[in-house]
Parts: C-alpha cells; structure tokens; sequence
C-alpha cells in the first residue's frame, strides 16, 4: 500500500494554512520515502479554494518524484475541455509525467450551488454527462490531430494540440461517492453504476468515506466490469481519499478533528460521518485502523491533515509513529 497527502488548499481563505505552510508540507513530502503522491481540493465557485491547477504547477515545480493529483476535479464538468485537455498535457510536461487526473461531476446544494450552475450555463442536471463527454473530448485531443469532435455537448475539428501529456495514455480516473453517501450506507462501496462506469471508461478509481469491506465490494466491481469490457486492468489503480488526526486521547483526537472539517466545509458532522472518513486517535490506534484496509484492494491512501494545532507535527507523527507499521 502506498501513501499520499492531500494539501488543504481550502485551508487558505479560511486562516486555517499560509502558502509557506502548503510549500513546506510540499517540500517535507517529496523528501520523505514513505509518501509518493500530492494531492489538491478542487472547486469553482462553491467551497471556494486556491484553484488546483495552479497549486499542482507550483507543486511540480518543486518536486522531482511524487505523483500529482486533484482530489477530485470538482469542476471538471463546468470547465471548456479543450483548454482543460491543453492546461493538464502542459502540467503533465512541467511534472515529467507524473500526473493523476481524477475527476467527477461535482454536487452540492442550495444557493451557492444554484448560483454557481447558473452563472456558468450549465444545469446540474447536465454534470454528469458534460463529466463524460469532457474525458472523451481530452482523450480524442491528446491522441488526434485535426481529427473532428462530435458530442451531445461540444463539436471542433481541424485543431491540434500541442504539447501532447508526456504519459501515453495519460490516465484519468473517476470517482465516485454520491450514491453511497446519499443512501447513508458508509460501507456499501458506492453506486454499482458508478462503480461499473469506472471500470468500462476510466483508468483508476478515487473514493472517500468507505469501509474495507465496502472498498473490496467496489474494486471487484469496478475490475469485473473492466474485464467484461474486455479491458486489461494491470495498470489500473486506486485511492482512498481519508482524513488523520494523531493523539494519545482519542476523544480530544476526534473532537479537533470536528472543528477542522466542521470549519473546512462549513458542515456539522456527526461523530459517525466522522468515524467514516478518519483515522484517529494513538498511533497504535491509528495503525489498526489504517492496517484493516490492508487486503481490502485498496493501493493507496491519501491523508488530511486534520487539526486546529500545528499539521506539520502531525505529519511528523505520521511519517514516524504510523506510516511504517501499517
């Protein structure tokens, strides 16, 4: 299993991080052998944030090995695919190749929400499929030259782009949460149509807020599907999106933990959403409930660092005190 860190890039309007303090993280990260992936919030106009394109240029500018990633691209379906498909092939290029693109339709509700879809033209009940018709559209551009484009949403010919992403394919993942989290069931492994969408359209899967058991059922859909589609999967991958937060007293653990993520997506989370997406308490607490996901299909984990104290202690107890016992 391997691990990544997802920077709280959201954490900057809200005082709870400085960019020195996202760089330094960035830095400690690329210099530590236990951790191979960075990872960045995304959004538009709602759970507004430093916007993920520029934060991972500035990351790969200042890394030579660690992969580079949103978590996921909410906004992915409001944006023009075809300066999307030219903006990542030219981040591709700046990181050597070591870009994951997942994404998904992004959700939400209420005003902001509403604001957000009308401003930019696009009904929410149109994200998802703008979502799939944008992938089709980046991949036909980062393999065609002057080829025409014809979609329910968008239609160009006679263009190429230029520079092409170094990696051949360039993967794109997708991922997925609504249906599970709608539903209320923590550990149902989400969606069966997301999950069988994953593995008929994309090359990886990104998930959050799932137990192992749930993960398991999920990975064996998404490769069944894959396999069914006649597909080969040896390169496809996976991550669970989660959250950390490391001390001796597991109450205290779980209480700054709450008014982090309260904080960071303005919500009032119940002890069992928390319990859903963290890992908490001691290190030795920590490591058990990390080391159940071990078996589970899960290739990866990537960690929030979630305090109201300092996070770079907590990446140190992390790095040191769990991370090599899982």
């Amino acid at each position: 299993m391997r691990f990544g860190i997802t920077l709280a890039n959201r954490g900057i309007l809200l005082g709870l991080a400085t960019v020195k303090d996202l760089l330094a993280l960035t830095d400690a990260i690329e210099a530590c052998p236990l951790l191979d992936s960075i990872w960045v919030g995304d959004a538009l106009f709602v759970n507004r944030r430093l916007d993920a394109l520029t934060l991972l240029a500035a990351v790969a500018g200042r890394t030579e090995r660690v992969r580079l990633g949103p978590a996921c691209m909410g906004s992915f379906a409001l944006r023009d695919p075809r300066v999307f498909a030219y903006e990542w092939a030219s981040l591709d290029v700046l990181s050597g190749g070591r870009t994951i693109l997942s994404v998904c339709a992004g959700g939400g509700a209420g005003p902001l929400w509403e604001a957000e879809s009308a401003a930019m033209g696009i009904p929410p009940t149109e994200r998802r499929r703008r979502m799939l018709e944008n992938i089709t559209a980046l991949r036909h551009l980062w393999t065609n030259d002057e080829a025409a484009f014809e979609g329910a949403f968008l239609r160009f010919s006679g263009i190429t782009l230029e520079p092409k992403p170094v990696q051949s394919p360039c993967p794109i993942w997708l991922t997925t949460n609504a249906g599970r989290l709608a539903n209320g069931q923590a550990d149902a492994g989400g969606s069966r149509v997301a999950l069988r969408r994953v593995g008929t359209l994309a090359d990886g899967w990104m998930t959050h807020s799932v137990g192992p058991q749930g993960f398991r059922a999920g990975w064996e859909t998404i490769l069944t599907a894959a396999g069914e589609a006649g597909r080969e999967t040896d390169r496809f991958d996976n991550v669970l999106c989660h959250h950390i937060n490391i001390n001796e007293d597991a109450d205290a653990a779980l209480a700054d933990a709450k008014r982090y993520l309260d904080l960071y997506y303005g919500a009032n989370y119940t002890k069992e959403r928390l319990q859903a997406w963290l890992a908490y308490g001691s290190p030795r607490d920590c490591i058990a409930q990390l080391r159940r996901y071990v078996g589970s299909g899960c290739n990866r984990i990537t960690f929030r660092l979630v305090t109201m104290g300092d996070p770079m202690q907590q990446f140190r107890r992390l790095t040191e005190e769990v991370l090599p016992f899982v």
